[in-house]
């Protein structure tokens, strides 16, 4: 159930923020929690999310440059 409920929770922040490009920031954080759960059920994490999680983390990097 727990597997679940985090997949739908994901599939939630994804959707906002396409949705709330204003509070991508906050957004991020709390997918990148939501992936770290994952991993810390020793679950494999899509290889979709990895990159997207990649990709984010890139972004966030070159604003702070």
């Amino acid at each position: 159930m727990a597997l679940e409920s985090l997949k739908a929770q994901i599939s939630l922040l994804l959707e906002e923020m396409v949705n709330q490009p204003e509070d991508q920031h906050e957004i991020q954080e709390q997918l990148r929690e939501k992936l770290q759960e994952l991993r810390a059920m020793g679950l494999p994490l899509p290889a979709d999310l990895v990159e997207l999680e990649k990709r984010l983390d890139d972004d966030f990097y070159a604003e702070g440059s």
